[in-house]
């Protein structure tokens, strides 16, 4: 399995490692969200086709054995199994299926028995050497999900480049792309923006001007980000379940803004004091924090998930949670440090509070009440003493 954030390069890597071999005994499937379309993609990629429906079915009886797209793709399964077997006997090696984006199928009961489905088929003939799956995701919950029955699955962590690695992708795609080469210190300032994100790089270092073009994406960044999660302060309560979602995850992009302005003054004390250099400053790496704690900061774990899946956070192997990219780290950062983004948020969370103290609070309406009635209403809190009095 292949797990890591989106433009990091694993189908770009799966793709080369193709090419490679000439795609000799490889198969590539894309997944959908929908079943039947994966189903229709899955049969395309292994050239096997099912029994589709013609026009003579108009007048006959549905046939029982059609149970949807999960009988069919086990029906292939069992096809490919016979292919599998004559053809890892023949050449002495295993066919290889890659299911590329798994994090497409629906995190529902329907697209985890999918991926439990494929995953089976996985164990057994990877126990018996004739065909390796391969499985990419950008997000964390079909690891998750996986891991429960996983016993020969082996992880593969794609992460960005760091900073030297950075710097000398961006020169090639620079000279690739037939630009002119500017100075070093701009590739510099380049990926202290974009950080190590080969997605990122390539539109950067193929644009005529690279800093604007860096800073605009910068910006862009920045305006999806407050599209997704932004704050309003006096919202209605129709949304105040999105800005509950909205405050808890700037709670966790605060904390990372801080762990990274902590880091650089700590590197920057050093330099000071001559025990680290400037390259130790540019190889800092995104901060992490672990899943447990990140529950903790946000007070609602069932956040994080939604947080993966808009790309804003990611989340590895090692249950250790990042920022999605440096680009989302130094957009979210701007906001942060804005002035009065502390308060902005305390009121966005006080104006939740007040909301949700509104809807549990109860209104007595007395009708029929005449001049000159009165309405005695008591309160009396000792109830359960008088219980146990007696």
């Amino acid at each position: 399995m292949l797990l890591g954030p989106k433009g990091t390069g694993k189908t770009t890597m799966i793709f080369d490692a193709m090419q490679q071999c000439q795609a000799e005994g490889v198969a590539i499937c894309d997944a959908h969200p929908d079943l039947e379309v994966f189903r229709l993609r899955l049969g395309k990629a292994l050239n096997y086709e099912y029994n589709e429906d013609s026009q003579t079915g108009l007048f006959q009886r549905r046939d029982p054995r059609e149970g949807g797209p999960a009988l069919d793709i086990e029906r292939a399964m069992n096809k490919l199994e016979k292919v599998a077997l004559r053809y890892a006997k023949r050449t002495g090696k295993p066919l290889v299926l890659i299911i590329n984006n798994v994090h497409f199928f629906k995190n529902d009961d329907g697209g985890r028995n999918m991926l439990l489905q494929l995953q089976q088929r996985g164990e057994a003939w990877a126990a018996s050497g004739i065909l390796t799956f391969v499985f990419s995701s950008d997000d964390f919950w079909p690891f998750f999900v996986m891991r429960k029955s996983a016993s020969r699955m082996h992880v593969v962590s794609v992460y960005d480049l760091n900073h030297r690695e950075a710097l000398q992708a961006s020169l090639r795609m620079r000279m690739n792309a037939h630009r002119e080469v500017e100075e070093i210190d701009a590739f510099k300032e380049v990926v202290n923006i974009m950080g190590g994100r080969l997605s990122y790089l390539g539109k950067t270092c193929k644009a005529k001007e690279m800093m604007p073009t860096a800073k605009h994406l910068l910006q862009v960044e920045k305006a999806w980000l407050l599209s997704q999660i932004g704050l309003i302060q006096d919202h209605d309560d129709d949304v105040m379940d999105e800005q509950k979602w909205s405050s808890c995850s700037w709670l966790l992009l605060r904390e990372f803004v801080k762990m990274r302005q902590q880091e650089e003054q700590e590197i920057k004390d050093a330099i000071a004091a001559g025990e680290k250099t400037i390259e130790d400053l540019e190889n800092i790496g995104l901060p992490r924090i672990p899943y447990y704690k990140c529950r903790q900061i946000m007070t609602r774990p069932d956040f994080l998930e939604e947080l993966d899946r808009a790309n804003i956070i990611a989340i590895d192997i090692n249950h250790d949670v990042t920022p999605d990219s440096l680009l989302i780290l130094n957009a979210a950062r701007e906001v942060v440090e804005e002035p009065d983004f502390d308060e902005v948020l305390e009121a966005v969370r006080d104006r939740v509070d007040e909301i949700e103290s509104l809807h549990r609070t109860r209104e007595l309406t007395f009708k029929d009440v005449k001049d000159g009635d009165r309405v005695w209403l008591s309160v009396d809190k000792g109830g359960t003493r008088l219980i146990e009095s007696h």
